[in-house]
């Protein structure tokens, strides 16, 4: 009984579940409410029909993070966009301070990772789009990537590609 109530006034990271594309509305309403919350959120590029912009997308899609007691949790289900409550054996999904701290710092680490000779990229605008090459050369303002399927050298201006995300 003593840890119950014990537990229930230790602030501990607790996830909630949101609706689809809301996490950035819903992170802004729990802050309003005094809550602790946290989004994490990556640069990643968007390609759109004229141009390609650099925007932040959740790193984990309709999940955020909030620090409170577990007693808390149920009156945060009214806040609009959350949609439940993450839980793992039946209770409450309980996130360590130390994962909290470990992926704030692989996105740290992350952002400051530039692009290096070798890497595999994909352009994203132009009359290339969606072709992969390999990073020959990189430049202030443009990247020299060498095209396999074409064997062909070109450059493109380094906002119009992105990593080549692969499992490995």
């Amino acid at each position: 009984m003593i840890q119950n109530e014990y537990s229930n006034k230790v602030h501990q990271w607790f996830v909630l579940y949101t609706s689809p594309r809301a996490e950035k509305q819903v992170i802004e309403r729990l802050r309003l409410m005094g809550t602790e919350c946290w989004l994490p959120l990556h640069r990643c590029p968007r390609a759109w029909s004229d141009r390609v912009k650099i925007v932040d997308v959740p790193l984990f899609n309709s999940y955020v993070f909030v620090k409170c007691p577990e007693n808390q949790l149920h009156f945060l289900l009214r806040v609009y966009g959350v949609s439940r409550i993450v839980y793992y054996d039946g209770r409450p999904a309980v996130i360590r301070q130390q994962e909290i701290d470990a992926i704030r710092d692989f996105l740290v680490q992350s952002a400051n990772h530039p692009l290096l000779v070798g890497d595999e990229v994909e352009i994203l605008a132009g009359a290339m789009k969606n072709v992969s090459g390999q990073v020959r050369k990189i430049k202030k303002n443009y990247i020299v990537l060498y095209l396999e399927q074409l064997g062909a050298t070109v450059s493109v201006n380094l906002e119009y590609v992105a990593p080549v995300k692969r499992l490995k």
